[in-house]
C-alpha cells in the first residue's frame, strides 16, 4: 500500500493483524496454535515483529505480544484462556445485577426527561472481565520482548467517544512511527489492562472506559467502531507482509448474498422480516466483520497500482527522471489472510443453550432469526464449549494453509516487489 517505510524501522517486517469479534476471537487461537507447531518457529521467537488488534484482537495480541520471545507459549496461552472461557468472566448476569441494569433503563427511558438521564452506563456489568485480564496477561513480557528485539512495536486501537476517531496505543522500540491523520490518532504509551478493556468495550454491551490520553482523560469503546481499515496500523508502522486473522466465512456471506438477490419466487418467500436481534447482529457485522475484507480489496488495488507506477518508472531513461512529488512514498505490501471455513453464526446457533438463561431469555425477547444470521448470539457466547469449536476450527483452517502460511512468514522468503 502507499504507506512509508520508517527509515528507524527493521526491514522485511511481518505483522500479525488480529481483528474484532467478540466471543469469535477463539478463532484466532486456534490459527495461531498451528502456526506455532510449525518447526521452523515451535519455541522460538515469534516471525511478527508488529502486532495490532482491536476487541478480542486486542486480548490475543497482548497475550501474542508478552510472549514474543516464545511463540508457542503465546499460542498455548491463548488456547488455555478461551478453553476455559465461561460468560461469568466476562460479565455479570445474577438476578441482583440484571435488576440494577434494569431500574436504570426504565428511570432513563421513562422518566430520564424529568429527573436527567445516564444512569446506565451498559446493558451488562463487564467488571469481572478486568480481573479476568489481570490474572491471565503478564504486561511486563511486553516490555521485554521490545528489549530482546524480538517485537518492534505492539498496537491496541480503541474508539474515542468524544472525537470519535481510531486511537491506535502503541508500545514498541523507540522513534516507532506516530500519526494524526482526520480519522486515526496514534499514541505512544505503556499498555496496560485497561488499554485492552477499552478497545474491547462492545458499544452499549460494556461500559466506556476512561484512559489517559497526554495530560487529559478520554472515554474509549470498541476499537473497532472507527478502524474501517483494520490493516492501516501494521502499515504504518512499517510492516511489509501481513498475516491476518479473521472470524467471516465468506462463503456463508456470499449465501447470504445470493438468497436476496435471487429472482426464485418460492426462494424469496423464505426471507422473512428480520427480528431485531438479526438487525443487532447485523449492526454487530458492520462494526467487526466487515472492515477486513473491504480493506484487504483496498491493498490489492494500491498494490497493482503501485507495480504500475513502479513499471512505468523503469521506461524513463535514468537522466530524465525527477524525484518522486510524493510526500508518502510507494510501495508493496504483501497479505496473507485466514478466515474460516465455516459458519460460525450456525455454530453460535447450536450452542445457544450454553448461553445463561438470563440473557437467553433477554435476547429472544428481540425475536428469534434464522441460524445463518444468529450473528449477535456468536459475539456474546462466552462459553468454552463454543470456544473449544472455534480454536479446533481455526486449527484446521490453518492446517490446510499450513505450508503456504510457513513460506509467507520464513524470513528467507523474500517481500515480492
Amino acid at each position: 500500500m502507499s504507506k512509508p517505510i520508517p527509515k528507524h524501522a527493521p526491514d522485511n517486517m511481518t505483522a500479525l493483524v488480529l481483528t474484532a469479534g467478540g466471543a469469535r476471537g477463539a478463532y484466532h487461537a486456534g490459527v495461531l496454535k498451528r502456526v506455532s507447531e510449525i518447526p521452523a518457529f515451535a519455541g522460538k521467537p515469534s516471525p511478527f515483529k508488529i502486532i495490532t488488534g482491536a476487541s478480542a484482537g486486542a486480548l490475543n495480541g497482548a497475550a501474542m505480544a508478552a510472549n514474543n520471545s516464545n511463540v508457542t507459549a503465546g499460542a498455548k496461552l491463548l488456547v488455555k484462556l478461551w478453553s476455559n472461557l465461561n460468560s461469568s468472566q466476562v460479565f455479570r448476569y445474577d438476578p441482583a445485577s440484571l435488576a440494577r441494569t434494569g431500574a436504570q433503563a426504565v428511570l432513563d427511558f421513562t422518566l430520564g426527561g424529568l429527573l436527567g438521564a445516564g444512569r446506565l452506563k451498559s446493558f451488562v456489568d463487564a467488571s469481572p472481565l478486568r480481573a479476568f485480564l489481570e490474572n491471565s496477561l503478564e504486561f511486563a513480557g511486553i516490555d521485554q520482548a521490545i528489549q530482546r528485539g524480538d517485537l518492534y512495536a505492539f498496537g491496541v486501537t480503541a474508539t474515542g467517544y468524544h472525537s470519535g476517531k481510531a486511537f491506535t496505543f502503541i508500545q514498541g522500540q523507540l522513534g516507532h512511527p506516530l500519526w494524526n491523520k482526520s480519522r486515526r490518532v496514534a499514541l505512544p504509551t505503556h499498555l496496560s489492562v485497561d488499554h485492552i478493556l477499552a478497545s474491547a468495550a462492545i458499544p452499549l454491551v460494556f461500559q466506556p472506559i476512561p484512559l489517559k490520553t497526554g495530560d487529559s482523560v478520554a472515554y474509549f469503546g470498541d476499537g473497532a467502531m472507527r478502524l474501517t481499515t483494520p490493516l492501516s496500523p501494521a502499515i504504518r508502522l512499517g510492516a511489509q507482509r501481513l498475516f491476518a486473522i479473521g472470524v467471516r466465512c465468506q462463503e456463508s456471506a456470499d449465501s447470504l448474498l445470493r438468497s436476496e438477490l435471487s429472482t426464485d419466487d418460492d426462494y424469496v418467500t423464505q426471507l422473512q422480516r428480520p427480528p431485531l436481534s438479526q438487525i443487532c447482529g447485523t449492526l454487530m457485522n458492520a462494526i467487526f466483520l466487515d472492515h477486513l475484507d473491504a480493506d484487504l480489496d483496498h491493498l490489492k488495488r494500491m498494490n497493482d497500482f503501485v507495480r504500475a507506477y513502479q513499471e512505468l518508472e523503469k521506461q524513463i531513461p535514468e537522466g530524465h527522471r525527477i524525484a518522486s512529488p510524493l510526500s508518502e512514498p510507494m510501495r508493496i505490501v504483501n497479505p496473507l489472510v485466514v478466515s474460516p471455513s465455516a459458519d460460525i453464526a450456525i455454530i453460535a446457533k447450536t450452542l445457544e443453550h450454553r448461553m445463561p438463561k438470563s440473557i437467553r431469555y433477554l435476547m429472544d425477547g428481540l425475536g428469534r432469526p434464522d441460524a445463518q444470521s444468529a450473528d449477535l448470539t456468536s459475539f456474546l457466547l462466552f462459553d468454552s464449549s463454543f470456544t473449544r469449536e472455534l480454536i479446533q476450527l481455526g486449527y484446521h483452517d490453518a492446517g490446510l494453509r499450513v505450508d503456504e502460511i510457513e513460506h509467507f512468514l520464513r524470513d528467507d522468503v523474500k517481500v515480492k516487489d
